[in-house]
C-alpha cells in the first residue's frame, strides 16, 4: 500500500513537472527572442476609419469612465465611430444613454446599441456591432479599462502590413496596491503579458487577443469564422482560428492600458473559472485541427501548453491529498534522498511557478525587489485556486454548459474603499467549504510534521495550508460583511 501511494505521488509530481519545465523553456525563449521587436511596416498617409467597440453588461460603476477615456482619443473625429454595445438590464442602460447623448452633442459619432436578449453574450454583442459598423478596423475595450489617448495612433500603423490581422497591447493595473489579492493578481498577469505573450509572438508561435486592449482587421475576423459563442473565451477561440488561416498578430508590450483588477475574492474566482473553462473548451474544439494541420511543430507544441495548461489543476487536487500520507511514509527521509529525488521534482513542479513570475517583475518594474515578498503568496494563491479551477476544467471536459458570467467591476482604486455596499455581488457557492476542509487538512499535516520532526517539509506544507485557507476564509469574510451591511441598510430604512 505504501509503495502504491508513493508511486501515485511521484507520477503526479512528474506530470506537474512537465508543465513546470515548460515555464523554464519559456524563460529561455524570452531571453533568446526579447529583442525581436516588430515595428510598423510603414505609416498610413491618411488615417483609416476605426470603430471602437465597448461591450458592457451592468457596469454602472465604470461605464462612464470608459466612454470618457475613449472620447479623449487623439484621433480625427471624422475617422472615429464609437459603439457602446450595451446588454445591461439595470440602471447602466439609462446612465450610458445620458453619457452617449452628451458626447453626441459634442460632435462624436457615438451610438448606444442596446440588446434585450443578450444572445451569445459578449461574442454576440461584438458580432452584432460588426454588422452595424462603418469601418474596417475594430478596437475593443472592456468596461474596466482606461485606454490611453494615443492608443489608436500607436497601433493603427501596424495594419499597413496586409498580413497583420490583430494588434494587442499590454494590460496595466490601476489598483495593484489595493490589497494582497490585487498584488498577486498583478504579478500573475505580468507573467502572462510580459513573458508569455512576448515569447509566443516574437518566437513565431501563436498568441491570443485578450478580449480587450486590442484592434482587429475586419477581414481577419471574417476569415477566421467570426465571433462564435460555443466557448467562454471567444477571444482565445477566434485568435487561434484566425492565425490558423495565416493572419499574423502583433504584440506591443510598451503600449499599456490601465485596467481594474477584481478586489473581491469571489469576483476573482469567477474570472479564473471562466478563463480556465473557456481555455479547455477552446482546446477541445481546436487542438485536433491544430494537430492535423501543416503548422510547424513548435506551434503545435506551444498551442497544447497554452490551451491545455489548466489541466494541471486536475492533478493538483489528488497531489494535495497524497501529500499527508507521503509525508508519514517518508518520515525518515535523509538529505541524500531529498537532494536526488525530491529537489528536482519540486524545482520543476513548484519553484518554476514563482521563479517565472519573479523574472516577470524584474522585466516590468524598476523597483522589482519590493515584490519579492509576494512570491510565496503567488505560489500559495495559485495552489488555493486549484479547487475552483479544477471544477472549471472538469466542466469544460465533460461539456457542461454554463452562461458567460462577467467579472463584477466597482471602480475601486484606494485601500479605504470597499465593495460592501456595492451591487453585483458574486455568489459564494459550495467551493469555499471544500477549500476550508483542505486548509484544515494541511493544518493537521503541518502539526503532525512538527510532532514527528519532519521539518524539511514544513515550508512546502505551509504554502498549501495558506493558499486553501486564504481562499476559503476571504470568501466567508466577504459574505459576513455583506450580511451585516444589508442588516444595517434595512435598519436605516426603517
Amino acid at each position: 500500500m505504501n509503495i502504491a501511494i508513493l508511486v501515485f505521488y511521484f507520477i503526479l509530481l512528474l506530470i506537474l513537472s512537465v508543465f513546470g519545465a515548460h515555464r523554464y523553456y519559456l524563460l529561455y525563449l524570452y531571453r533568446k527572442h526579447k529583442d525581436n521587436v516588430r515595428k510598423p511596416k510603414a505609416e498610413f498617409k491618411e488615417l483609416p476609419g476605426v470603430t471602437v467597440q465597448l461591450p458592457l453588461y451592468n457596469e454602472m460603476y465604470v461605464a462612464e469612465r470608459l466612454i470618457n477615456a475613449v472620447c479623449k482619443f487623439d484621433y480625427p473625429k471624422d475617422k472615429l465611430e464609437i459603439q457602446v454595445l450595451d446588454d445591461s438590464t439595470d440602471e447602466t442602460k439609462e446612465l450610458v444613454a445620458r453619457v452617449v447623448e452628451r458626447f453626441k452633442e459634442q460632435g462624436f459619432d457615438i451610438k448606444h446599441i442596446h440588446r434585450e436578449d443578450r444572445e451569445g453574450y459578449k461574442a454576440g454583442a461584438l458580432e452584432n456591432g460588426m454588422k452595424l459598423a462603418k469601418y474596417e478596423y475594430f478596437a475593443i475595450f472592456d468596461a474596466d479599462f482606461i485606454p490611453p489617448p494615443d492608443f489608436l495612433k500607436k497601433t493603427i500603423h501596424y495594419f499597413t502590413d496586409p498580413k497583420v490581422g490583430m494588434v494587442q497591447i499590454r494590460w496595466g493595473h490601476i489598483n495593484r496596491n489595493y490589497s494582497l489579492l490585487t498584488e498577486v493578481q498583478s504579478i500573475l498577469l505580468d507573467g502572462h503579458f510580459v513573458l508569455e505573450h512576448t515569447v509566443r509572438n516574437r518566437s513565431g508561435r501563436f498568441f491570443n487577443f485578450n478580449g480587450t486592449g486590442g484592434i482587429w482587421r475586419k477581414q481577419a475576423i471574417i476569415d477566421g469564422g467570426g465571433w462564435q459563442h460555443d466557448t467562454l473565451t471567444e477571444d482565445l477561440d477566434l485568435s487561434y482560428r484566425v492565425q490558423m488561416k495565416g493572419w499574423e498578430f502583433v504584440y506591443v508590450p510598451d503600449m499599456i492600458s490601465p485596467a481594474e483588477l477584481p478586489v473581491s475574492i469571489k469576483a476573482f474566482k469567477t474570472q479564473q473559472h471562466r478563463w480556465a473553462k473557456g481555455a479547455i473548451q477552446t482546446g477541445k474544439k481546436l487542438m485536433p485541427k491544430i494537430l492535423k494541420s501543416n503548422l510547424p511543430l513548435k506551434i503545435k507544441i506551444e498551442a497544447f501548453f497554452h490551451l491545455c495548461a489548466n489541466i494541471a489543476y486536475l492533478f493538483m487536487i489528488p497531489l494535495s491529498i497524497a501529500i499527508f500520507p507521503t509525508v508519514i511514509i517518508r518520515r525518515n527521509l535523509n538529505w541524500d534522498q531529498m537532494i536526488l529525488i525530491d529537489i528536482p521534482f519540486l524545482l520543476l513542479a513548484t519553484f518554476s511557478f514563482s521563479s517565472f513570475y519573479f523574472f516577470a517583475q524584474k522585466e516590468v518594474l524598476k523597483k522589482w525587489s519590493s515584490k519579492i515578498k509576494y512570491l510565496p503568496f503567488v505560489s500559495a494563491i495559485g495552489i488555493g485556486l486549484s479547487i475552483n479551477n479544477a471544477v472549471a476544467v472538469w466542466q469544460g471536459l465533460v461539456n457542461k454548459k454554463s452562461e458567460f458570467v462577467r467579472t463584477p467591476k466597482y471602480g475601486i482604486k484606494r485601500a479605504d474603499e470597499t465593495i460592501t455596499n456595492k451591487k453585483y455581488k458574486a455568489k459564494m457557492g459550495y467551493l469555499p467549504f471544500i477549500e476550508l476542509l483542505f486548509g484544515i487538512y494541511f493544518t493537521i499535516t503541518v502539526i503532525v510534521s512538527i510532532q514527528r520532526g519532519i521539518y524539511l517539509t514544513i515550508p512546502f506544507l505551509l504554502i498549501f495550508q495558506f493558499g486553501y485557507l486564504y481562499m476559503a476564509l476571504l470568501s466567508f469574510s466577504e459574505d459576513i460583511k455583506q450580511f451585516f451591511a444589508r442588516k444595517k441598510s434595512l435598519k436605516l430604512a426603517k
